[in-house]
This record gives C-alpha cells, sequence and structure tokens, in this order.
C-alpha cells in the first residue's frame, strides 16, 4: 500500500514499519542505563528484545543527534482524518462549526491576534493593541508587508470587512451574539483601525483570535477557494469528501509552515479511525476513542497526545417542546446523570467529572462552590411523577459525530429504567447529525469544543439570541450579567458575576452536562511538532497545520 508522499517519494506500509520505534525502548533504555548497566551490556540487552530490529539505534544518538532529529524540517505530505465532514462544510470562517472547519480554516486565514499557551492574545495580523479608554475603543497597529493567496497586500479594509460582516444576519456568523457588541470598525490610520464597542469589554482582543473571525479580502463573496493570509493555500475543496491545502510560500511567519501538503478527509466511524492511522493511511486523527489510546500508545508507529481543555458531550433537552418544556423533567433527567460509570466505562478515566455548568477546573472563573449533583434514580423518579411523564417512552437521539453520546444515551437507558421512564435510543449517522438531527429534536447530543474565555462561551452557546443556544434557554438577568461582566475591571466582581451565572445554567437550562472529556489525538511518530500545547482542544486546538512537520 502507498500510503505517504514526501519530495515526490512514496512509502510502503513496509517502508515505514522498518523506521519505527516505541516509547518502551525509551523506557527501558533509561532503565539500564539509570541501574549503572553498561553500554554493551545495554545493547545487547536492547537487541535481543529486539529494539533494533526496527532502526532502534536511534535510541542511542547524542544530544547533538536527538536536537537535529527535533529540528523542524521542510517538505512532506501529510493525510488527516477528522470525525465529522459532510456537505455543510465550509470555509468561510464565520460559518465554520465544526472541527474539520476549524482546522481548514487556520489553515488558510489568520487572525488580528492569536492564543498562546496560556489562552493570552497575542499580536498576528495586529502587530499591536490597545484600548485607551478602559475597553470600550480598540486600537489595532496592523502588520506590513503581508500579502493574500491572491497577491492582494493586507490592508485596514479587510479588517474593517471581516469584523463588520460578522454583524449582518445574512453571513450567518456563528459568533453574531459576540459581533452584536460592535459599534463600528474604521481605519484610523495608515496600517491602523479602531474598533468601537457598544459597551466596554476588558477581554475584545481575546474574541479577535477565534477562528469565526479570522480575516478575509473586502468584499469577498466566494469563499470556496479559502483566499487568506494563513500558511496554506487552498488546492481543492470538495465539502463532505476532501481537501487539499499547500505550502504558501510568500507566508509572513519565517520559515513556516514546514509541510509541503495536508489533505483532509471526514471518516465517521472511531474504528475506521484507528485503522487507518496504525496502518499508514493518514497521519493525524482526531475523537480517538479512549478504550484504544493503549493501543496506539503501544504500537510503534503512532503516538497519543492527551489534553484537558474543556471539551464536553451534553445531553440537550429542547425547553420549547415536550417533555423539556416541564422543568421537573429535565431536572430529573440530570439526576439520571451516573457520571462516575460514565468516565470509567465510555472514557476509560479520560475525563474529569463535571457539574452540568459549562466552565472545568482550569478555567480561572470556574465556580468551585456549586454543590454536585449527584447520581439519584429516586430523584429522578420523583420529579418525573410532578411532570406527568412517569411510565411515559421518551426518545434520545445520538450519533458518533457527538464524543461518547451514544454510550451516554445506552447508559442514561439503563438508569432511566430505575427512574420509571423508558427510554428508546436512536443512533442518527455522523454524517449530517449536525445538520439535521442536533438540537432540532426534543432530546438530542452536542459536542462543544473548548472556548478561551468564559464571555465568550456563555455568549455562544447561553444567551438567548446565541445561534447555538441548544436547549432555547432565555433567561433575561443572564443576558445582562453576560453584558455586564465584559466591562467589569474588578476581577472579584467579575468571578462573582460568572458564578452566578453558572448557578443559572446548572439550576434552569436545558443541558446536562456529564463530564469535560480529555481530548485525545493520535498521529504518526513521523510528525514532530506535536508538543506544541495550546488547551483549546485536540489537533493543537485546530491549528496543527502552522507547527508540526515530517521527520522523514
Amino acid at each position: 500500500m502507498l500510503w505517504h508522499s514526501t519530495e515526490g517519494k512514496y512509502m510502503t506500509d513496509d517502508d515505514f514499519h522498518s523506521h519505527a520505534t516505541s516509547n518502551a525502548s525509551d523506557d527501558r533504555l533509561d532503565d539500564l542505563l539509570t541501574r549503572g548497566t553498561s553500554r554493551r551490556e545495554t545493547l545487547k540487552a536492547l537487541a535481543a528484545a529486539g529494539f533494533f530490529a526496527a532502526g532502534g539505534s536511534s535510541l542511542l544518538l547524542g544530544p547533538k543527534a536527538r536536537a537535529a532529529e527535533n529540528t523542524p524540517k521542510h517538505g512532506g505530505h501529510i493525510r488527516v482524518a477528522v470525525s465529522s465532514s459532510s456537505t455543510q462544510d465550509t470555509l468561510d470562517p464565520a460559518r465554520g462549526a465544526t472541527a474539520i472547519d476549524y482546522c481548514r480554516d487556520f489553515m488558510f486565514y489568520n487572525g488580528l491576534t492569536a492564543y498562546d499557551e496560556h489562552l493570552a492574545p497575542q499580536p498576528a495580523l495586529a502587530e499591536s493593541f490597545h484600548s485607551p479608554d478602559g475597553g470600550k475603543h480598540w486600537v489595532f497597529k496592523l502588520r506590513r508587508g503581508v500579502t493574500f493567496h491572491n497577491g492582494k497586500a493586507f490592508a485596514p479594509e479587510d479588517v474593517v470587512f471581516s469584523i463588520m460582516r460578522q454583524k449582518n444576519p445574512e453571513t450567518e456568523s456563528k459568533i453574531k451574539p459576540l459581533a452584536d457588541q460592535i459599534a463600528d470598525v474604521k481605519a484610523s490610520g495608515d496600517h491602523e483601525v479602531t474598533v468601537t464597542l457598544v459597551s466596554p469589554n476588558v477581554d475584545f482582543p481575546s474574541i479577535t483570535a477565534i477562528s469565526h473571525m479570522l480575516i478575509v479580502p473586502a468584499g469577498t463573496t466566494d469563499f470556496s477557494k479559502g483566499i487568506g493570509t494563513g500558511p496554506f493555500k487552498c488546492k481543492d475543496f470538495q465539502p463532505g469528501v476532501r481537501s487539499v491545502a499547500q505550502r504558501n510560500p510568500d507566508y509572513w511567519k519565517s520559515g513556516k509552515p514546514y509541510l509541503d501538503a495536508i489533505e483532509m478527509v471526514g471518516i465517521g466511524d472511531k474504528s475506521s479511525r484507528i485503522n487507518a492511522l496504525l496502518s499508514g493511511g493518514v497521519q493525524m486523527i482526531n475523537d480517538v476513542d479512549p478504550h484504544a489510546a493503549k493501543r496506539l500508545q503501544s504500537a510503534p508507529n503512532t503516538r497519543l497526545s492527551a489534553v484537558n481543555s474543556g471539551n464536553y458531550t451534553d445531553l440537550i433537552m429542547r425547553l420549547d417542546l415536550q417533555p423539556g418544556a416541564r422543568p421537573a423533567f429535565v431536572e430529573g433527567m440530570k439526576y439520571l446523570l451516573d457520571r462516575k460509570r460514565m468516565k470509567n466505562i465510555i472514557y476509560s478515566g479520560y475525563a474529569e467529572i463535571a457539574n452540568d455548568q459549562p466552565l472545568p477546573p482550569t478555567n480561572p472563573y470556574y465556580f468551585a462552590g456549586l454543590p454536585q449533583r449527584p447520581f439519584d434514580p429516586d430523584r429522578a423518579r420523583s420529579l418525573f411523577k410532578k411532570a406527568g411523564v412517569a411510565g411515559a417512552k421518551l426518545q434520545i437521539i445520538a450519533s458518533e459525530a457527538a464524543n461518547g453520546s451514544v454510550e451516554m444515551a445506552t447508559l442514561l437507558q439503563q438508569s432511566a429504567a430505575q427512574a420509571d421512564l423508558k427510554v428508546q435510543v436512536k443512533r442518527a449517522p455522523a454524517e449530517g447529525y449536525w445538520s439535521n438531527d442536533w438540537a432540532k429534536k426534543p432530546v438530542t447530543f452536542g459536542n462543544i469544543n473548548p472556548r478561551p474565555t468564559a464571555n465568550i462561551l456563555f455568549s455562544q452557546f447561553f444567551t438567548s439570541g446565541a445561534p447555538w443556544n441548544e436547549s432555547h434557554w432565555h433567561d433575561p438577568k443572564f443576558d445582562q450579567l453576560v453584558v455586564a461582566a465584559r466591562q467589569e475591571p474588578d476581577k472579584a466582581k467579575r468571578k462573582q458575576m460568572y458564578a452566578d451565572m453558572q448557578q443559572m445554567i446548572h439550576n434552569s437550562s436545558g443541558i446536562g452536562i456529564p463530564l469535560f472529556i480529555t481530548d485525545l489525538t493520535g498521529y504518526s511518530h513521523k510528525l514532530g511538532g506535536m508538543d506544541h500545547k495550546i488547551p483549546l482542544g485536540g489537533m493543537l486546538a485546530h491549528r496543527f497545520a502552522e507547527y508540526v512537520w515530517w521527520k522523514g
């Protein structure tokens, strides 16, 4: 099988495996040397174990050789498989909605700012930014010498267009609630723009780093070519089929990117993705089945990246549909979430217990004082009786597209039987789930990628006008608090506001959040750069394209 192209040459699976090494090799070597074993004995022991059969002599490289092995190299093509893909895939960053959209967006476009490993916004297309008045106006000095893929010079007009189109309902931007806080954007000097907000937002530069806010050329209406300033150019894009990205030789970041090309495809089935990686058919996959984690870690040609960043799969109960319109039913369903069992059975421990609040413990505004909701079928039974649904039949729609939701639904079905509720699990295909089922039926599941700030998360998923308000929850007080928290300079007061909002979501929204899921990314052992950490999800927070290289 020809699985990979680099500099025009193809490798076979045999070639691939002949260069494979394992993490266990390094551990054995360190153990032998630590115990004082001689070099001769060490070599003999490793040879006996077969460590040199696959070219393992590189294990004994000196510091200079190891450094050279870890130095980024240019060249190479990789193939990446992502868990969901459909005909709704888009290269319009404002409308991106899935992991494959986000990955492509960061290949082809840049933002004014970009997140560092602490989720603080750093200059990108903007050389600097500041607010002269506590967050009402934000001035961005733009980088010079940057060109779009079509040769057009990057200018203030592109920033004005890219930001203001988020406010237009016809754009169908996924961050319109965030954009609604923008009053105006104007060119305010040579390579400078000023953003005026409706009210102050001390965290506004964080918004300009999210994928939906990436910069496109002024006047763009056709996004099928992915024209941006990013590290790769779009060579081919077939929604629901594949995309091919080619290295941008004129990228404004010196020396980047490293790869020549990246092909992206969707493989909805978890086992198929794992097998594709193990066989060398692809070099990176997302949403690794936790039960397969040890398999990838022990295989000689694959590695596993695990990141805890606030990713969650949530139970969605539409509050405007029956039976979700009955508060006692919604509360009862939350008591049926057997969180510990889900963590161990579904995720093999690769998760953290959550409490129906969307901020993870790693978030600075996480409210630790919220009493943990327990698993309590008896309490649920009492609430179902109060809601008038005791003994009723309930259909729950789950899909492989929403990480772990099929297994969650199955465990819920078992728990519901203890609470006098008959649950039928309908398994929807991954292809088309997000457009056909998610949050459209009375009870479904979502899968929410981490957001960098509490305000962005709450604005996108819980305010009354949010396009991703999954349960159609409306609370005017919550909406007011979201706006007030943006402009509150006192961190202690802001923290209390976010604590109040988390309690409101926990108590009355139609969302049940049992766990925060560890993001697992599988990749080839020949792929370098995967140690770059941004705690915003798997695949290096969807930004892998700019950082990884092929070791060859």
